[in-house]
């Protein structure tokens, strides 16, 4: 018994988040399930926290990732590190083909003002809501 209470104290468990595969700071993008700020306000959420923020997409969402980076970065919030493309195959039924798809991820950091913008807008948001009331 002292073997198996031994065997299960020095057990490693790693789970698909630990092994990279699926990171904490990536953020998967699709054109058809939430609107284009909102995967723009969940990417300066992911650079406060990460300090940086993939974002990624496969086929006709990575014009939307394309947008989505370029506002971060006109916004002088973003720096672009890294941008990969690669084809996927994928398949459209089980048994199906598989059909190749355009993969696009996009890495990319927060600029030297990123923290002083952000203090910025909350600071002009909290001021709009004061006038509000």
């Amino acid at each position: 018994m002292e073997g198996i209470t031994e065997g299960v104290t020095n057990l490693n468990i790693t789970t698909a988040a630990d092994s990279g595969n699926n990171k904490k700071n990536r953020i998967q993008v699709s054109n058809t399930k939430k609107p284009l700020f909102f995967y723009v306000n969940l990417a300066k959420r992911y650079m406060q926290q990460h300090n940086e923020v993939e974002l990624s997409a496969l086929g006709m969402a990575i014009a939307t990732v394309v947008t989505i980076a370029e506002i971060l970065k006109n916004n002088g919030l973003a720096v672009e590190k890294k941008i990969m493309t690669s084809t996927v195959d994928m398949r459209e039924e089980t048994g199906g083909r598989p059909v190749p798809k355009a993969k696009i991820e996009i890495l990319l950091g927060k600029t030297e003002k990123f923290d002083e913008l952000m203090a910025a807008a909350a600071a002009e948001e909290a001021a709009d809501a004061e006038e509000q009331s």
